[in-house]
């Protein structure tokens, strides 16, 4: 099956996959009715597990909700905007088992973020909605550490208006190093509408990657319904654990790049930090490139595939398919994005090789 032919298909496919799975996505990007000037209103919660008891509250609440910075979180914990049980606390409380975190606050961090004149590649927009092909590199919105060059600073340039909508009219996220396609929002009625039907999963979204593994061996794990939450130790990382949020991802299609490599085909049901990147490494197949649940390039290998691989700077992951139901004229929308360069490269010398 070629490339082309591997895209083919893939909306009628994916309305098939079962919908039963919980709505709390982690890439989703939810407003909650925010006002459409200068303010959102939040209205988050997150109950103690165990891998968490003694942990300084300030400390977990920049993992836990980690879209806001340190300064804001010490701000909402100061000002009872943000408890524990509903009573106040000091930002030094160690946490205990089954303790309730409850951020309900006005929270005004779009309006501070400032318009950057940064190149976007803009696949189609209209009066209601944007779409975006995001390069590797690029941070979605701003955040600790990166509060400047982020896709958001760019979309108040090019689109000054997005100013008077929640994360400039956001509606999920990938990954830094992941490429691929993006929608947002122009108006407060459209990023509702999209981030319901993220919600009730009536948005597909497709991936394209290269993984370790040959297809009948990548193929045996279909379907991957693992819990996904923070690492008990390292805190920047995810890893499946039996206290984690329900995801499921799905391989839907495989095709051979080498006899250890593979180019698949992966939908996501559910939205979890790093959910494919996570799976994958779960059943044995991780990404390449991918700096944190990878491995090192195994034997069977010429001197140039290993060389290609272990240069590969970020994990091979694209976002080449995103359909949904317009918000305005309810048509149904289908946008792919090609493979980005650096992964054709990648294909065409483990082709090449294995020939």
């Amino acid at each position: 099956m070629n490339h082309d032919e591997l895209i083919d298909g893939l909306a009628d496919q994916a309305t098939n996959y079962v919908t039963d799975v919980d709505s709390d996505a982690d890439d989703l990007i939810d407003t909650d009715e925010a006002p459409a000037q200068t303010s959102a209103q939040i209205h988050l919660t997150h109950t103690v597990g165990a891998e968490q008891v003694g942990v300084r509250l300030d400390k977990l609440c920049a993992e836990v909700f980690e879209e806001f910075s340190r300064a804001n979180l010490k701000k909402f914990i100061d000002e009872g905007q943000l408890t524990v049980n509903g009573k106040v606390v000091k930002p030094k409380y160690a946490v205990k088992m089954g303790d309730i975190l409850k951020l309900e606050a006005i929270h005004q961090s779009h309006s501070e973020d400032l318009p950057e004149n940064i190149d976007i590649d803009i696949i189609y927009e209209d009066e209601a909605v944007i779409i975006i092909n995001k390069p590797a590199g690029m941070v979605v919105h701003p955040g600790a550490g990166n509060r400047t060059g982020t896709l958001v600073n760019a979309l108040l340039y090019h689109f000054p208006k997005q100013a008077h909508l929640p994360r400039a009219g956001l509606v999920h996220r990938i990954d830094k190093d992941t490429t691929g396609l993006l929608v947002i929002a122009r108006t407060k009625s459209a990023q509702l509408s999209l981030i319901d039907q993220l919600k009730d999963k009536s948005v597909y979204r497709h991936y394209q990657c290269i993984a370790l593994g040959a297809v009948h061996e990548v193929l045996r794990h279909a379907q991957i319904d693992a819990p996904i939450g923070r690492h008990s130790t390292h805190r920047t990382k995810m890893a499946v654990k039996q206290t984690g949020k329900p995801a499921l991802t799905y391989i839907v299609n495989a095709k051979s790049l080498h006899e250890r490599y593979s180019l698949l085909d992966v939908h996501l049901k559910t939205g979890r930090t790093h959910q494919i990147r996570v799976h994958l490494s779960y059943v044995g197949h991780p990404l390449v490139g991918d700096p944190v649940y990878g491995t090192s390039p195994r034997v069977g290998l010429s001197d140039r595939q290993r060389r290609a691989i272990l240069d590969f700077g970020r994990q091979a992951l694209h976002a080449y398919m995103l359909g949904f139901i317009h918000p305005v004229t309810g048509e149904a929308m289908k946008f792919h994005a090609p493979l980005p360069e650096d992964m054709q490269n990648l294909i065409e010398i483990l082709n090449d090789d294995a020939q």
